[in-house]
């Protein structure tokens, strides 16, 4: 049975029968712009997603007229009154940002690497704008559907910043080191058509929403197993090592072949049905 649910009045989670997670950032009266509760929903949301073997896809939305405007305007302003005061300035989420909080990362770049880390895929459907740290959460999906209008920015810069989201490590997977080099220092907006050209987006759509929940509930069609495989492989295989690629390969493979829910996609094919998969162990 479907569910639905808020958390921290910032983000509108469902979960639709077939175990697609319908992510919608809900801040629509400030452009689902990034405050202290949106990184705890994002973070808190996403955790909640790793934790549910019946989940097999994810569309991670904005509600409203954007996608994300990226860090609420309101942060800028509290960075310019303790400019000359030492140490004051903290983080988004109100701590030293050198303070490693998630592992690897800080609060504010798991709020993005929490979805490299959902272990199902991630579709971000993009409109409007996705500025700044609103960019940066729509690299952390696998895939970017944006409608030919929408406008992405590497925006930190006009604030006289650097990405400090995960962007830098997600970008070099995406695009060439000189164009990610001028998106950094220009701040310079592209629109969907050019965001595609670039490598930024994954697919131009009229309607990005509808085409991800299409292509979520294809997913749902598949060997969960699998589907779930083929992401820490292909996770991997982003590191660029060569012997951990092809082990990876080998080690998933190993893991799937014999596997009840792989004999079920091969019995469906073979009988020209839609397969009846069980939730992953």
């Amino acid at each position: 049975m479907s569910t639905e649910e808020m958390i921290r009045e910032r983000i509108r989670l469902r979960i639709s029968d077939e175990g697609v997670a319908d992510v919608r950032l809900f801040r629509a009266d400030k452009m689902n712009a990034l405050d202290s509760e949106m990184f705890h929903a994002l973070i808190e949301t996403g955790e909640k997603l790793c934790a549910m073997r019946q989940v097999r896809a994810v569309v991670l939305s904005g509600e409203g007229r954007a996608f994300c405007a990226g860090l609420d305007t309101s942060r800028f302003g509290q960075m310019a009154a303790s400019a000359d005061t030492p140490g004051a300035a903290k983080g988004s989420m109100g701590r030293d940002i050198t303070f490693r909080t998630h592992g690897l990362a800080n609060g504010a770049q798991q709020a993005v690497m929490i979805w490299t880390q959902v272990p199902v895929p991630v579709i971000a459907a993009v409109h409007g704008v996705a500025f700044g740290g609103g960019l940066q959460v729509a690299l952390g999906a696998d895939l970017r559907y944006v409608t030919p209008d929408a406008r992405m920015c590497v925006m930190e810069i006009k604030w006289g910043l650097v990405p400090d989201m995960g962007g830098a490590l997600l970008m070099r997977t995406l695009m060439r080191a000189d164009v990610i080099r001028e998106l950094t220092y220009t701040g310079r907006i592209v629109d969907g058509v050019e965001a595609q050209a670039l490598g930024l987006a994954t697919r131009v759509c009229a309607d990005p929403y509808q085409v991800a929940m299409e292509t979520a509930l294809e997913m749902t069609r598949r060997n969960p197993e699998a589907m779930r495989a083929a992401k820490r492989l292909l996770t991997v295989a982003d590191q660029g090592d060569p012997a951990a690629i092809l082990l990876a390969e080998s080690v998933e493979q190993a893991r799937l072949i014999g596997s009840s829910n792989q004999a079920e996609a091969v019995r469906a094919n073979l009988e020209k049905r839609l397969p009846t998969f069980a939730d992953p162990q």
